[in-house]
């Protein structure tokens, strides 16, 4: 019955929590950048997105800029030519869509939060002929990227919501280690 309540409540969260959960996912997303850039030289578009992050980290309202270049990173992903290029603009996307995490308690919210990190993730490890422990050190990263507003926003959610193959587990992964109270900025 308490995970029912817990899944209900609403999660208060304020602006510059908000700012803070973005500039991480922004530099997660920025990491693997050249990944996508490289097998699309010219596509502007998961740049654009991870710069409307920063720009929303660092004061910028947030509105239009950073949906629609959400949205454009997402086409860009469909559009990659291959897998690791398109898990960088995917990181990207989750960049800029982490402004928009929603104060509901619910686990799939977790993704706004770790989603840039976990798509990174699987973008080196692909970009490295699918080797796990370049993703395994790129979850190790961002979990010192991790600042403490970061950790604390996301102990207010559930724990990480199961399925989402590769990205999925990553995501778990370093869901897990931020809440652990040994985690690093705790």
């Amino acid at each position: 019955m308490q995970d029912e309540r817990v899944t209900n409540d609403p999660i208060v969260l304020t602006t510059p929590e908000l700012r803070e959960v973005t500039r991480f996912a922004a530099a997660c997303a920025a990491s693997v950048l050249d990944i996508f850039e490289l097998a699309r030289p010219g596509d502007g578009r998961p740049r654009a997105a991870v710069e409307a992050a920063c720009a929303f980290a660092a004061g910028e309202k947030r509105g239009a800029v950073l949906r629609d270049t959400a949205w454009a990173a997402l086409r860009a992903a469909g559009e990659a030519g291959t897998t690791s290029a398109g898990e960088a603009a995917r990181a990207a996307m989750s960049a800029a869509g982490a402004a928009y995490l929603h104060p509901l308690a619910k686990a799939t919210q977790v993704r706004h939060i770790l989603g840039a990190a976990a798509y990174a993730a699987r973008a080196a490890e692909l970009a490295a002929g699918d080797d796990r422990s370049e993703g395994a050190r790129r979850i190790a990263g961002a979990r010192l990227l991790a600042t403490p507003t970061v950790i604390d926003v996301l102990r207010r959610y559930p724990n990480a919501p199961p399925g989402g193959g590769r990205v999925g587990e990553l995501l778990r992964v370093l869901d897990g280690m931020l809440r652990d109270p040994s985690a690093v900025g705790s």
